[in-house]
């Protein structure tokens, strides 16, 4: 699997930069793409797309969005850029605006970049190492941050205590108050690649710190997916914008505002399994 420096490069990393509003923001990220021929133009106007289609889901942390659309031939190779806005810019989510970091990713498959987007998630969640990213002054102290950034975040203490204390009322044969389980949840976005991974790795670090991990099983997947794959599962936990265009799968659907909140998606997974 690559990891998140493997992706980037100095050439693909842009600081500063003036967008005038979130489809310049994110043309700025498919441009970097373009240019270093990763992906054709055709790309970048998928990803705005995807925006205007599905609303601003790619939002998935105060102040950061993650701009992605599905593999297609317009991606020649799976890479992602990095554009640190000079004025934050609006997209029209309720909880996370302003945005003042665009990362794009560009993926020829759904599972090369998985690795990846884990990093990136643990990234863009904790405080220390999104200051330091935030105070960056060249691309190249961008991608030592990046990566130095995979030890613990002694910033995270009331993070990793939110979760720490793990339920204590699963039955022996792994059945849950409420009645029995599915023992599997889905985390849903767009495109089923992109955000729904961000959301599926905080949902099995919080499982993990419960000593869950073992009895649920997690899976990012799409909009349309989803609908034939939640009778299989307990529920969904996605976007606010995610959940209109679901509409009633048959199973519960949770909306989580900030994607790499342990504590938020630990509080979700309490409410739906009545613990």
């Amino acid at each position: 699997m690559s990891t998140l420096t493997s992706l980037l490069a100095e050439n693909r990393v842009a600081l500063d930069v003036d967008a005038a509003d979130w489809r310049s923001a994110v043309t700025y990220a498919g441009g970097l793409l373009e240019d270093t021929g990763s992906v054709d133009p055709a790309y970048t106007r998928a990803m705005v797309d995807s925006v205007v289609d599905n609303g601003p889901y790619i939002v998935v942390a105060p102040g950061f969005a993650f701009a992605h659309a599905r593999p297609s031939e317009a991606v020649h190779e799976t890479a992602l850029s990095w554009v640190r806005l000079a004025a934050p810019v609006a997209f029209g989510h309720a909880k996370n605006d302003p945005v003042t970091l665009v990362v794009a990713l560009a993926a020829t498959d759904a599972t090369t970049h998985t690795s990846a987007m884990a990093q990136l998630a643990k990234v863009v969640g904790r405080p220390a190492t999104r200051k330091a990213l935030d105070a960056a002054a060249t691309p190249a102290e961008v991608l030592a941050v990046l990566g130095g950034a995979g030890g613990p975040d002694r910033t995270s203490t009331a993070t990793s205590a939110a979760t720490s204390a793990a339920p204590s009322s699963v039955t022996d044969d792994g059945r849950y108050p409420g009645g029995d389980s599915r023992n599997h949840i889905l985390t849903v976005c767009g495109n089923g690649l992109g955000t729904s991974l961000f959301l599926k790795n905080t949902t099995e670090e919080v499982l993990k710190r419960w000593g869950w991990d073992a009895l649920v099983s997690v899976e990012a997947t799409d909009t349309i997916s989803a609908k034939g794959k939640a009778k299989d599962a307990d529920f969904i936990l996605t976007s606010g914008e995610i959940a209109k265009t679901l509409g009633d799968p048959g199973i519960p659907v949770r909306v989580v505002e900030n994607f790499t909140s342990a504590p938020d998606v630990d509080a979700a997974l309490r409410a739906l399994y009545a613990l």
